[in-house]
């Protein structure tokens, strides 16, 4: 086995702060010992750790225990692009339903989970967001011909619409007719529990909304498209109290 003491200060981080978390008894000589580096060396990665916000104790004197704090929770989480959308759209949403229960630290949340991001990410999430609406509940009427769209279908459409990719999907109207369709889904808009997608529609050459418990089919197609203005799609939005 590779001794550990050529391990970089990266990999040497991520072992640390795999074993803090396992909960083991610790100690820094042990440490030092384990992965072949000194004393000083292991110290000097807690410090860093302590800066990256991980909240580890010692004891004083050479070779202390070590732990993390014991009121300390979840630590860093590395999120990819679809899951840190899929986070802070959640969080948004439940602020909007003004729930009046667990609601109270949602904005603290949410600025620690933002903060967490690298500023890439941060920066694509911030404009998905905007392309995201929260309008007021379904109506009963909407309700009454509602159904929870299928698995397939909302798993491509949300991909779609992060990936901004082109799509043909058959549609079937509130008069039942089923018609095919090419669109770039721009804008998703939760009128709860009721999705719709607000879409340039190819083939009418014009902005549409489709409701998406009502796409029976989804094949993407793979090209990319550029945003559109959302401005382009003010009509549509037009008498929905949409935040």
């Amino acid at each position: 086995m590779k001794r550990a003491s050529t391990l970089n200060r990266l990999e040497r981080l991520d072992i640390l702060t795999s074993r803090l978390k396992s909960g083991d008894v610790l100690t820094v000589s042990g440490i030092a010992s384990d992965i072949g580096v000194s004393i000083r060396t292991v110290s000097r990665d807690i410090e860093i750790l302590r800066e990256q916000g991980i909240p580890v104790e010692a004891d004083r004197g050479r070779g202390g225990g070590v732990r993390l704090r014991i009121d300390w929770g979840i630590g860093r989480i590395n999120f990819n692009y679809a899951e840190a959308v899929d986070l802070m759209i959640t969080l948004a949403i439940a602020q909007q339903m003004k729930s009046p229960l667990f609601m109270a630290s949602l904005d603290s949340i949410r600025r620690k989970i933002d903060k967490s991001f690298p500023p890439l990410m941060k920066s694509k999430v911030k404009a998905l967001k905007h392309r995201i609406l929260i309008a007021p509940s379904a109506s009963l009427d909407v309700l009454s011909g509602f159904s929870v769209p299928a698995k397939d279908i909302a798993e491509k459409l949300h991909q779609a619409f992060l990936m901004q990719q082109n799509i043909t999907i058959s549609y079937k109207a509130k008069s039942g007719e089923v018609t095919k369709r090419q669109i770039e889904p721009h804008l998703l808009l939760l009128s709860y529990p009721v999705w719709y997608v607000l879409a340039w529609d190819g083939l009418r050459s014009d902005c549409r909304t489709f409701r998406c418990d009502r796409i029976l089919k989804i094949h993407t197609i793979g090209d990319e498209f550029k945003p559109r203005p959302i401005s382009h799609f003010k009509e549509l939005m037009e008498g929905i109290d949409a935040i």
